[in-house]
């Protein structure tokens, strides 16, 4: 469908869900306005960067701060981690 498949499915599978417990009328009328505005928005994604799901997600595991240390094995005393929180 031009987007991300995860993305699409999700989406799609959320304005189901909003439409089959609803069950009105309005529902079913902003679930599908949902639906096709998901689906613009996953294939303008997809255009930019077809991985760019994969991107965020890797951003978000990362730390806020790193703090400078000369390697990754070395042991701060107390005094020294507490100025890095």
């Amino acid at each position: 469908m031009g987007g991300d498949r995860e993305l699409v499915m999700f989406s799609g599978l959320m304005a189901g869900a909003l439409i089959f417990s609803a069950q009105e009328l309005r529902a079913t009328l902003f679930g599908i306005a949902l639906w096709f505005g998901a689906l613009f928005v996953c294939r303008i994604m997809a255009k930019a960067d077809p991985r760019l799901r994969h991107v965020y997600l890797r951003h978000r595991r990362y730390k806020s701060y790193y703090p400078a240390r000369s390697t990754p094995y070395r042991e701060n005393t107390p005094s020294q981690g507490k100025q890095y929180k």
